[in-house]
């Protein structure tokens, strides 16, 4: 809680209820620890400079690092003093700063950080709907780091400006085979002889032969 607020009775069990409701919904995901009321049992970082966000989640991995911290504000603590006791310090720590705010107080909220440069990560609303309690996403800053990935994935290798292929020229057009040279006149072919009938040689050779006799 803020050291220059006194919130009223009944809003700082709405605020304490969805702390712990933060508690529940991250536990699989990260090791949750909470700040209700004026309790301080998870800090971020050492000595006088230590911060008391309400919620602080640490990674399960062997490092055990925050990740983010996670400011719950009521209808009350949406303000300038807030803005800059609180929320301005929170949003130059590195881990991810999250804020929770009532759905009324939504628009308030994003111009105050406006208002004063205050980078948040992700800004939520929340409404209670009888004994439930529902969260929205209304804000993300794009320029927040993204969330390592289990795998880094190899970069591909830069090309030197000298191994990049020049676009294929066309090929060259193949040289057809030399024109064929004009054709030389065709002598016509002559006629062959005809050869003697059969029959006026037989008769030549008998008349012959009678004069002999």
């Amino acid at each position: 809680m803020s050291p220059i607020l006194v919130r009223p009775v009944r809003e700082q069990l709405e605020h304490d209820r969805v702390i712990r409701l933060l508690q529940a919904r991250n536990r699989r995901k990260y090791d949750a620890g909470i700040n209700p009321g004026a309790e301080r049992n998870v800090a971020v970082g050492t000595g006088p400079q230590a911060l008391y966000p309400d919620v602080v989640l640490t990674s399960l991995e062997r490092g055990k690092k925050v990740e983010a911290v996670v400011e719950v504000e009521t209808g009350e603590s949406v303000n300038h003093l807030e803005a800059l006791a609180e929320w301005a310090h929170f949003a130059r720590l590195r881990p991810a700063f999250h804020l929770y705010v009532p759905s009324a107080m939504v628009d308030v909220a994003r111009r105050l950080c406006d208002d004063n440069h205050i980078v948040v990560s992700e800004i939520w609303s929340y409404h209670g709907i009888g004994d439930d309690v529902r969260f929205t996403l209304v804000h993300r800053n794009k320029d927040a780091a993204p969330a390592p990935r289990t795998r880094e994935v190899a970069a591909a290798p830069k090309t030197k400006p000298a191994a990049v292929k020049r676009a294929a020229a066309p090929a060259p057009v193949r040289k057809t085979a030399r024109a064929a040279a004009p054709a030389r006149p065709v002598r016509p072919v002559r006629a062959a002889a005809k050869p003697a009938p059969r029959k006026k040689v037989a008769v030549k050779k008998a008349v012959k032969a009678q004069k002999r006799r």
